[in-house]
């Protein structure tokens, strides 16, 4: 495929991307954030493939890149999943209003 093919769907699904991602609702926000944890697990796992294949420093460079923001993307995630998940837990009753 050429350059402008690429370039083309790349486009494509930055903007379907978008317009799925903001229709989604609050409550299914948490489910959304494990499955982007899932695919940039995959994503980090594609950094680690490059650099195990690589013949020179631009894929050396792609495959760190790739591990760097996956690695990020993943932590924050899961980060993010637990402090909203911290919101629906129920306080303890105080012992003195019953």
């Amino acid at each position: 495929m050429d350059l402008i093919g690429e370039v083309t769907i790349f486009v494509l699904a930055v903007f379907v991307g978008f317009e799925v991602i903001s229709k989604v609702p609050a409550t299914l926000h948490t489910p959304l954030m494990s499955q982007t944890n899932a695919i940039h697990g995959i994503v980090v796992l594609g950094g680690l493939l490059v650099i195990g294949e690589s013949n020179s420093l631009l894929t050396d460079v792609i495959g760190w890149i790739a591990i760097f923001f996956g690695t990020v993307n993943v932590v924050g995630g899961f980060l993010v999943t637990d402090r909203m998940l911290g919101m629906f837990v129920r306080k303890p009753k105080k012992k003195g209003s019953e």
